[in-house]
C-alpha cells in the first residue's frame, strides 16, 4: 500500500460543464476540497466560484491557469479545458509541483500523451486521465466477474458510447481546430472498455489490440460525427490467429444517438453493463444504483439471469480519493500511465483507419512545442558531448535516428524531449520512410528555429544507386526536404566496391568545398576500403574521412541483418579502432534487443537468433544482468556503458520509438565503467 494523502486542496482550471460535476461530486470526496478555480474568463470562474463555494471567498479565483498552478495553497489540479489544451496545461501543471487530473482524452494523440507522463515521472507526481468510469465500484465489479470466468472464455466485446448534438459548426465538437469529433470526445471510452475487459480475461489490467479496422463518417466541418472499430486481441496463451483470439467492436458519434452500453459475449455466456458511464448521480438521482446483467447457457433456465446490483457512488469523488491513495506512486491501478498511452495510440489508429487528421497535425503544421516552452537541454542532464572533426559545434554522444517517427507530432515530441536531455545531433537517411523522415526532421528544425544548434547527419548512396552521381543528386532532394543549406555531417550508407574509392573521395570531399557538406564518411564500409580512402585523400589534397558508421557493441556479431551491412566486433577490428583512434558512429550498439529479451528458450526472432546467439554472447549477457543488477540499472544500460567506455571515440546511434524508450537508453549514460569492467564483460 502506497503511503496515502489525507487531505487534498483541490484547483480547476477551465469551469465548463465537466468541471462543474467534478465540484459537485468532490463534497463527497473522503479527501479532497476544492479551493481555487482559474479561467480565461475572470466572470465565469467568479460565477463558478461562487456556485460551488460552501461560504464566500471559500474558492479563490485566478487570472490565469499559470497563477493557479502557481498557488502553494493547492495540492492537485483537475484539467477541464478544451482538448487541444489538456497537453499543455498538464505539462505545466506538473512542473509546477501539482498533482493531475485530465480530462479525456489526456491528448489529442500519442505522441502528447507521451510528454505529459514524461512531465509526471521526471516531477514525481500523481497523474489521471479522467476516465471517471474506471473508479466506479460497477467497473470494478465486472472486471472481477470477467477475470473470475463467470461467463467462461471470453470471446467477444461491444461497447458503444454516443449521442445527438444538434449544435452550431463553430461549436467544439463540430470545431476540427479543437479536435472535435466522436473518436476523441467519447471514442475513448468503449476502446478503454474493451481494453480493459480483454486485459482481464488475459490476467493483466489491459490489453492492447493487434489489429484494427474501422469505418466512419466526416461531416461538413471535417470531423467524426459516428465512426465503428473492430479490434482484435491476442489469445490468452497464443496470437491474434488463434481461434480464440478476443475481438471487440466499438462505436462512438457526437450526431448519432445510440444505445451505450457494453455487451462482453463469454463462451458459456454474456455480461451486460447497460450503463457503463454516466450513472444515476450524474442524472440527477443521487439514489440510484447500479445493475448488471450475466446470461448464462450452463445452468438451468431458472438460474440462467442474475442480476447484480451495485451500490450509488460519486465516481468523480472516487477518481479524487484515488489520488490521494496512489500518489506516491504517480498513478492508479484503475488508470495507469501505460493504460493511458495504449488508448491513445488505438485512437491514433481509429483515426488514421478513417482518414481524420486535424489541421494542426498537417505535416507542414507549425507544431510548437507540447509544454510551450521552446526545448532546452534541462539542469538535470547528463548528456555528454564530444567533438568530431570537421564539425566545429559539440556533438552529443547519443545520436538519435530519425527512422521510426510516424507523424510530424510524433516526432516533435520526440525530438523535443532529446533536446531537453541535452541531444543535439540526429542521423537520417534519404531513404527513411520514402523521404519522409528528412521532411519531418527539417520541418520540426524550421518550427524551432534551431538549425545551428544541431547536429544533421544525412545518409545516401544506398544500394543499388550507390555511386557519385547519386550522391549529388540524393543529396539536393536531402537539403530541400531538410530545409537547409548542408548537412554537418554525410554518410555513405554503402559501399560499392566495384568503384574506385578515389571516386567517392572526390565527390565527397567537392560537396565540402561548396559547403553543402561539412565532413563525411562511410556507414557500412570495410576497414580495407575505409584506409584505402584516407591513403587516397592524402595523397590527393582531399579531406578525410571523418568517421566510421559499423555494427559495434557488446554483443559480438554473428551476423548482420541486412545485406551490405558491416560489423567491426571482431576483436581485430576492435584493436584496429584502438590503434587508429578512428571515430566511431555505432549502429545497433545494443544488439537489436539482445540485452533485453534475449533467452536461449525463445528463438521466435530469427534475425536476433542468426546475428546473436552464440555461448559467449549469452554469457557477455550474464555478465551485463550481473553488473545492472549491482548498479541498479538494466542491463540495456551496461551494454550502451559499454560502447561509451571504449579508447575510442563513440557515437553510438539509438532509434527510440517512444519517450520512455529514450530514458531508458540514456541511463546508459549514468554508468561510468573501468577499464577492468570493460574488459571483464567483454570476457577478456
Amino acid at each position: 500500500m502506497t503511503e496515502q494523502l489525507q487531505h487534498v486542496r483541490w484547483g480547476i482550471a477551465g469551469p465548463g460543464g465537466i468541471a462543474h460535476r467534478f465540484a459537485d461530486q468532490l463534497v463527497h470526496s473522503r479527501t479532497g476540497v476544492l479551493v481555487a478555480v482559474a479561467s480565461r474568463s475572470t466572470e465565469r470562474a467568479e460565477a463558478f466560484a461562487a456556485q460551488h463555494a460552501a461560504e464566500p471567498g471559500a474558492i479563490r479565483v485566478h487570472a490565469s491557469y499559470d497563477e493557479l498552478f502557481a498557488d502553494p495553497e493547492v495540492d492537485a489540479v483537475y484539467i477541464a479545458t478544451v482538448h487541444t489544451e489538456h497537453v499543455r496545461l498538464a505539462i505545466r501543471a506538473l512542473d509546477a509541483g501539482k498533482h493531475v487530473i485530465v480530462e479525456k482524452p489526456l491528448s489529442v494523440d500519442h505522441a502528447g500523451a507521451m510528454a505529459v507522463v514524461e512531465a509526471a515521472r521526471r516531477n514525481g507526481r500523481y497523474l489521471a486521465e479522467a476516465f471517471m468510469y474506471r473508479f466506479h465500484p460497477q467497473t470494478r465489479k465486472l472486471v472481477e466477474l470477467v477475470a473470475s470466468g463467470a461467463i467462461g472464455q471470453v470471446q467477444h466485446i461491444e461497447a458503444s458510447f454516443s449521442f445527438r448534438a444538434d449544435l452550431p459548426a463553430d461549436q467544439r465538437l463540430y470545431n476540427p481546430a479543437l479536435a472535435g469529433g466522436g473518436i476523441l470526445d467519447v471514442g475513448g471510452y468503449p476502446v478503454s472498455a474493451a481494453r480493459m475487459i480483454a486485459g482481464a480475461a488475459t490476467g493483466r489490467l489491459f490489453a492492447d489490440p493487434v489489429t484494427l479496422i474501422a469505418r466512419g463518417h466526416l461531416g461538413a466541418t471535417g470531423v467524426d460525427e459516428w465512426a465503428t472499430a473492430s479490434l482484435v486481441f491476442a489469445a490468452p496463451h497464443g496470437t491474434v490467429d488463434d481461434a480464440d483470439a478476443i475481438t471487440a467492436h466499438v462505436s462512438s458519434g457526437v450526431r448519432l444517438a445510440g444505445e451505450n452500453r457494453i455487451v462482453v459475449f463469454g463462451s458459456t455466456g454474456t455480461i451486460t453493463v447497460g450503463e457503463p458511464w454516466l450513472h444515476g448521480v450524474e442524472t440527477g438521482d443521487a439514489e440510484a444504483g447500479s445493475t448488471i446483467e450475466v446470461r448464462r447457457a450452463d445452468v438451468d433456465a431458472e438460474h440462467a439471469v442474475e442480476l447484480i446490483d451495485v451500490a450509488p457512488s460519486y465516481q468523480y469523488a472516487v477518481q479524487a480519493d484515488a489520488l490521494a491513495e496512489y500518489a506516491a506512486a504517480g498513478e492508479s491501478p484503475q488508470m495507469s500511465w501505460g493504460d493511458t498511452l495504449g488508448n491513445a495510440r488505438t485512437l491514433d489508429r481509429w483515426r488514421a483507419a478513417i482518414g481524420l487528421q486535424y489541421p494542426f497535425e498537417a505535416p507542414t503544421a507549425d507544431i510548437p512545442p507540447l509544454s510551450g516552452n521552446a526545448p532546452a537541454r534541462r539542469p538535470d542532464a547528463i548528456m555528454p558531448m564530444g567533438a568530431i572533426p570537421g564539425i566545429e559545434k559539440p556533438v552529443s554522444r547519443l545520436i538519435m535516428g530519425v527512422d521510426n517517427q510516424t507523424t510530424l507530432g510524433h516526432a516533435s515530441a520526440m525530438f523535443d524531449d532529446f533536446v531537453e536531455r541535452g541531444g543535439n545531433a540526429f542521423d537520417t537517411a534519404y531513404i527513411y520512410g520514402g523521404g519522409l523522415m528528412e521532411r519531418l526532421l527539417g520541418q520540426w528544425i524550421a518550427n524551432r528555429g534551431i538549425r545551428d544548434d544541431v547536429v544533421i547527419i544525412g545518409k545516401g548512396a544506398h544500394t543499388p544507386h550507390c555511386d557519385p552521381e547519386s550522391i549529388v543528386r540524393q543529396l539536393d532532394e536531402t537539403l530541400e526536404r531538410l530545409q537547409t543549406d548542408h548537412v554537418d555531417l554525410y554518410l555513405m550508407h554503402r559501399d560499392n566496391e566495384q568503384i574506385p574509392v578515389g571516386e567517392f573521395v572526390d565527390v565527397l570531399d567537392e560537396q565540402v568545398r561548396r559547403g553543402r557538406v561539412r565532413a563525411f564518411g562511410g556507414s557500412n564500409w570495410s576497414i580495407a576500403r575505409y584506409e584505402e580512402a584516407q591513403a587516397y585523400a592524402d595523397a590527393n589534397g582531399k579531406q578525410r574521412f571523418a568517421v566510421l558508421s559499423d555494427h559495434f557493441g557488446l554483443a559480438h556479431a554473428l551476423d548482420v541483418p541486412w545485406a551490405g551491412c558491416r560489423h567491426v566486433t571482431d576483436p581485430a577490428d576492435r584493436e584496429w579502432l584502438e590503434r587508429t583512434g578512428t571515430t566511431l558512429l555505432p549502429w545497433s550498439s545494443q544488439a537489436r534487443g539482445f540485452f533485453a529479451r534475449a533467452d536461449r528458450d525463445d528463438t521466435s526472432d530469427e534475425e536476433l537468433v542468426r546475428c546473436y546467439y552464440s555461448d559467449d554472447n549469452f554469457e557477455r549477457l550474464a555478465r551485463a544482468q550481473q553488473l545492472a543488477a549491482e548498479l541498479g540499472v538494466a542491463p540495456t544500460a551496461v551494454a550502451l556503458a559499454y560502447v561509451l567506455a571504449q579508447p575510442f571515440p563513440t557515437f553510438p546511434l539509438f532509434g527510440p520509438r517512444t519517450i520512455d524508450e529514450t530514458r531508458t537508453s540514456l541511463a546508459g549514460l549514468a554508468i561510468t565503467l573501468t577499464p577492468e569492467q570493460v574488459r571483464w564483460l567483454d570476457l577478456r
